[in-house]
């Protein structure tokens, strides 16, 4: 492994609670992350293997462009972000009420 603990600690920003996303966990033991935009997908799986002690499955990731928002009269720009869709292997769950 070339990339070392404490960098795959930064990988991970934070899970995304939403209806979609406890749906997904329920249905398909799919987890929703807020990544670093340049980390890949292998790095992903490395840190919630590490951070939760889990066994990951698959790794999906998406772009997500920001929105445009007006403030006054001056047209503005929310960042883009990454998100990350972890898919566990049977008999691993994340508690984030316990994490």
């Amino acid at each position: 492994m070339s990339i070392n603990k404490y960098q795959l600690a930064g990988v991970l920003e934070a899970p995304i609670i939403s209806e979609k996303s406890t749906t997904a966990a329920e249905k398909y033991k799919q987890f929703v992350f807020k990544v670093q935009r340049q980390a890949t997908k292998k790095q992903v799986k490395n840190a919630v293997e590490l951070m939760f002690g889990v066994e990951v499955d698959s790794v999906q990731v998406l772009n997500v462009k920001g929105k445009q928002k007006k403030v006054g009269r001056t047209l503005g720009q929310r960042s883009d972000w990454k998100k990350a869709y972890v898919k566990l292997k049977p008999g691993h769950d994340i508690e984030f009420s316990a994490a």
